[in-house]
């Protein structure tokens, strides 16, 4: 199973030129230099500015910026995403922030510049092995998490799953249209209710801080192999075995054993036996029942993402529990 999800190209965003000028004269003065080239993030889902900036003395920066008007819900995100990355453990494989302006009605972050492309699809095991590792090595880090991170306050992946993660309920009791469902899956909407409720009681043992939307556009790969783990926005405390299912669909849908690498990571240590199963059918209900509730701040390639990791999570699902 592939993935239709143009994840190297599935972002729609405003070029360096189209910024207000105010907002452009006020980043190149916290650069310290002239911005002489912008290249242009391409992954990602949504409308808002990011590229990495050349300046005129030769320094390079990564640049997020979004209006405070028209898009407050990305602004907030920037925002929440620049205090985590500012208290994050200064040796993970992260970007560092650099600092954070308002002007001209925009807010705007710079962290440093990642020389790094998104992970090809289907994975190779060598990109795979990578991001694996760096997952291995913040989930460690972070298991205990410092002070200042956990000041934040930050969402609790308990709460997250009540309020905005588990679908299926939803559908069960009339509240929400039915999604399309593959043959395997049609007439398990019982199974799939029972499976996703209980998330939230899993997510409650957990005081580790996990990334909360690792997927293959929130990694980039360095010329040296390295990977590095991008778009903290999502940051949450929960079991560190969320992300690794979240990051694995892809792997799925390219047709690598998941179940096996899932088994062999640090950080599905101590899971559930049937955490994989739980997360894999709240997946498919959140992206399947939210593929047609695109905001008008997102790619319009978002739809198509969470209808693959949808169908991906609940593909997997029914191989698991032998429904096809």
């Amino acid at each position: 199973m592939s993935s239709p999800s143009p994840y190297h190209a599935g972002a729609l965003r405003p070029s360096w030129s189209e910024l207000p000028a105010a907002l452009r004269a006020a980043i190149a003065d916290r650069l310290g230099a002239p911005v002489v080239t912008a290249r242009v993030a391409a992954a990602g889902f949504t409308r808002g500015f990011a590229a990495v900036l050349h300046t005129a003395d030769g320094g390079r920066a990564f640049v997020k910026a979004a209006p405070a008007v028209a898009q407050p819900h990305l602004v907030q995100g920037y925002a929440r995403e620049a205090a985590i990355l500012d208290r994050l453990p200064a040796d993970l494989p992260a970007p560092r922030l650099r600092w954070t302006l308002d002007a001209a009605g925009w807010f705007a972050l710079c962290a440093d510049a990642v020389d790094g492309q998104v992970p090809h699809l289907p994975w190779t095991r060598a990109e795979l092995d990578a991001t694996l590792a760096a997952y291995a090595e913040v989930a460690a880090a972070l298991a205990d998490p410092p002070t200042g991170l956990t000041a934040l306050g930050l969402p609790r992946l308990a709460d997250l799953a009540r309020s905005d993660i588990l679908w299926w309920k939803e559908v069960a009791a009339g509240r929400e249209p039915l999604p399309a469902l593959p043959a395997a899956a049609r007439g398990r909407l019982p199974e799939l209710v029972a499976l996703e409720s209980r998330l939230p009681g899993y997510a409650d043992r957990a005081t580790g801080v996990l990334h909360g939307d690792l997927r293959v556009d929130n990694v980039l790969i360095d010329p040296d192999g390295r990977a590095w783990l991008c778009d903290w926005t999502w940051a949450c405390t929960g079991p560190a075995w969320f992300d690794l299912v979240t990051l694995l669909l892809t792997a799925y849908g390219g047709g690598l054993d998941v179940d096996r690498i899932f088994a062999a990571q640090p950080a599905s240590a101590g899971a559930p036996p049937d955490a994989l199963d739980v997360t894999l059918a709240a997946l498919a209900g959140y992206y399947l029942t939210g593929a047609d509730a695109t905001p008008v701040t997102a790619s319009p390639h978002r739809a198509a993402h969470q209808r693959s990791s949808g169908a991906q999570a609940l593909d997997w699902l029914a191989r698991r529990q032998g429904w096809r």
